[in-house]
């Protein structure tokens, strides 16, 4: 198991176990985390599963591919340098302690 810590716009965080596999968006989705919306189930066609990922961990993720920069046009919230997709985030051991701000809004 992994840690990994989600953080409100307001400062609530909330922290995850988690196995090590599938994305960060399907770990808060089926922990009911609010602030994740993913309208579109992970299939890259939405933007409403928008995080802001702190470092070190933001330079240890793979950068985005061409369809996920395409989709963070379109965020609700203004977009930041290390603005990602929950979708596009692979969970991996070496991600344990991984910590994202959401956005105030995914609408």
């Amino acid at each position: 198991m992994i840690k990994v810590h989600l953080v409100a716009a307001d400062g609530a965080e909330t922290t995850l176990d988690v196995k090590p596999t599938g994305s960060l968006m399907e770990a808060a989705v089926a922990k009911n985390v609010e602030g994740i919306a993913a309208d579109c189930g992970g299939l890259l066609t939405c933007a409403t599963c928008h995080v802001y990922v702190r470092e070190p961990f933001a330079g240890r993720l793979p950068p985005p591919s061409g369809d996920e920069l395409g989709m963070l046009e379109f965020t609700a919230a203004p977009q930041r340098p290390n603005s990602r997709l929950s979708c596009q985030i692979a969970l991996a051991a070496d991600l344990d302690g991984l910590t994202v701000d959401l956005p105030a809004t995914q609408y």
